[in-house]
């Protein structure tokens, strides 16, 4: 597998540092409100990568924190006069549901900041300690000239980043290119905790580097995120950390590029961002994933009726196959495979093969799903005039092979038709055989409304659920 390294600025074979095993840490919300589309693009993509390495044989370490203290937070507490606290729970769980709808899986550990106050503490020491970190009358920052390759990873000149900064009304730093390790408690409503340095709290970047850490070790595998998070965030994070601890942060570093509305990028401070809640109410979760992976990770993707309309015809197609080979895995023939479907069976090999290059290249979902609708196109020429149950589940297990990779098609049916349904469907089949067309053709009409489509097969009626 190749990636490409935002480091180095190239795609570079995948090599992890234990062999057989991948430590992974993404940068998760910071949980004042519900997500928009434009940030559930990384939790969809890395949950990508995370399956597909396990799919590849990987035994994978996977870490997304949640940012639980901060200013949006403390803000949004005193308006709904709550505390910090009860904010951060309320959206910590919200994120889950709709991370579910998306098919999104829980990390192996989802660490918080106020969970780790004494870890970032060490860590803050140590660096002060090592003379690359000063308090100022309770604040803490980090000297970031003492850090010779800062800027590495956004490529940024330290000199241009000089001309730029400023220092803001009421912080003593010695530098305006320093920033904030430990932050001083300025009224008494702050979540503040006890420091060597007085009240306070973890500034925003020390938090990942301590939990990171804490969670996969000193340096990791791949570190990921939003684009937006190269810089500061992110550079910051390979300062503090190969400081503290004396060796690389990460060897890879991968970063998704944004959605946009209108070709601008979608963010909460210009107000042009869709909640996944709000689209999840018109949407279903599956289409909004497919449309997030439709796209290669490293482009962006403008959001819009038309590609929502486009994902959900492509889902469908997925989906009408799925639902057609259980059908025929349960009314298909006895029997063993024919020598037919048995050539067919070992020609779908070709299109795992194609699969696998694409995902191989950088993680390239866009045409992956394009190997999986090439199945499709196989899968449904194979099984056109009828099947074995034998061939239509064996058909059945390759397609969801690649699905289960890009998390879709995960919709359990509860292979139960409901009772009102099924009278339906059998009074129409009796209208057929009555040659009452009228009444049958009435019956249909109403189930279409249902969202239910019959389809007349020589196995016999597949119920089909939109």
């Amino acid at each position: 597998m190749k990636i490409y390294n935002t480091l180095t600025r190239k795609k570079e074979e995948f090599v992890p540092i234990k062999e057989g095993e991948v430590s992974i840490y993404v940068c998760g919300p910071t949980v004042y409100n519900y997500f928009h589309i434009g940030n559930a693009r990384p939790f969809v993509v890395f949950d990508t990568l995370r399956k597909y390495l396990e799919y590849r044989g990987y035994k994978v370490k996977f870490v997304q924190n949640f940012t639980d203290v901060d200013d949006k937070i403390i803000n949004r507490a005193r308006e709904e006069g709550i505390t910090a606290a009860e904010v951060s729970e309320k959206y910590i769980e919200e994120y889950y549901k709709d991370a579910a709808a998306l098919n999104v899986r829980k990390a192996d550990v989802h660490p918080k900041v106020s969970e780790h106050i004494p870890d970032i503490i060490d860590f803050v020491k140590t660096l002060i300690d090592k003379g690359y970190a000063y308090e100022a009358d309770g604040d803490v920052y980090f000297a970031t000239r003492k850090f010779d390759e800062y800027g590495k990873l956004s490529r940024q000149n330290i000199d241009d980043l000089e001309a730029g900064a400023r220092i803001a009304v009421g912080e003593v730093k010695k530098d305006p290119l320093d920033f904030a390790l430990w932050k001083a408690r300025k009224t008494e409503d702050e979540i503040a905790w006890e420091s060597p340095w007085g009240m306070g709290r973890p500034g925003w970047h020390i938090e990942c580097s301590a939990m990171s850490k804490k969670h996969l070790g000193e340096t990791i595998d791949i570190h990921a995120g939003g684009q937006d998070l190269q810089f500061p965030h992110h550079e910051n994070e390979i300062a503090q950390s190969e400081c503290c601890n004396g060796v690389p942060f990460a060897h890879y570093w991968m970063h998704n590029e944004y959605i946009n509305i209108n070709g601008i990028k979608m963010s909460k401070s210009l107000g042009n961002f869709k909640t996944v809640r709000d689209l999840l109410s018109v949407y279903d979760g599956e289409v909004l994933r497919f449309l997030i992976l439709s796209g290669h990770y490293r482009n962006p993707i403008d959001f819009g009726e038309e590609i929502i309309e486009q994902s959900k015809n492509g889902l469908a197609r997925l989906a009408n196959c799925k639902q057609n080979l259980e059908f025929l895995a349960k009314e298909g023939s006895e029997g063993s495979m024919t020598d037919t479907e048995k050539e067919a069976l070992a020609g779908y090999d070709k299109h795992r093969q194609a699969f696998i290059e694409a995902m191989d290249d950088d993680l390239n979902t866009a045409d992956g799903i394009s190997a999986i609708f090439e199945l499709v196109t196989s899968i449904n020429t194979a099984v056109k005039d009828g099947a074995t149950k034998e061939f239509a589940k064996a058909s059945l297990d390759t397609l969801m092979e690649f699905a289960d990779v890009v998390g879709l098609l995960q919709t359990k049916d509860d292979d139960g038709i409901d009772p009102e349904i099924q009278k339906l469907v059998d009074e129409r089949q009796e209208a057929r055989k009555a040659r009452n067309f009228a009444r049958a053709d009435e019956i249909r009409d109403i189930l279409k409304e249902k969202g239910i489509t019959l389809k007349d097969t020589p196995q016999g009626v597949q119920i089909i659920k939109e």
